[in-house]
């Protein structure tokens, strides 16, 4: 039989022998030259990929009215700060998140429709509906505030 010594240092040499093996072929990838190009094309497909299905956000619980206000107040701010740097698309869909939260959704369109510049508040009314269905709320997508084409401009 192994003392137990020999197998301490058999492990040793299997646990060397494998950091070495990692770390040689880390350095290997590493160093291929289209390594950084093919993180950054990764990183941007899928930032596109995000930036088209909009923030993943999971809604309160509705029954609680506290979360739900606070998770309003937050996606109102983020649509506000994102509104800010430029960001429209992002924002648009922040902001969809706090209609569809709201109590009185009409009533938030309106005052959207007047501080919101034209070119987000229109985003806004055409993602609404989707914005209701990628939430599960299919149902609630039908009985969405409908904007008239005259109520946007």
């Amino acid at each position: 039989m192994l003392s137990k010594a020999a197998i301490g240092i058999a492990a040793g040499i299997c646990g060397t022998i494998f950091l070495g093996y990692c770390v040689y072929f880390d350095q290997k990838r590493r160093g291929d030259p289209n390594f950084k190009r093919k993180l950054k094309e990764r990183r941007k497909a899928k930032e596109m990929a995000n930036s088209r299905t909009g923030p993943r956000t999971k809604l309160p619980d509705m029954k609680d009215p506290e979360a739900v206000q606070c998770f309003f107040l937050k996606q109102i701010q983020m649509g506000e700060e994102l509104l800010g740097q430029g960001d429209i698309d992002t924002a648009v869909d922040y902001l969809c998140n706090a209609v569809i939260v709201c109590g009185q959704p009409n009533q938030l369109l309106q005052v959207l429709q007047q501080t919101l510049p034209h070119q987000a508040f229109t985003l806004l009314a055409q993602r609404l509906p989707s914005a209701y269905r990628r939430v599960g709320m299919a149902e609630a997508s039908a009985a969405a505030p409908q904007m008239a084409e005259e109520d946007v401009e």
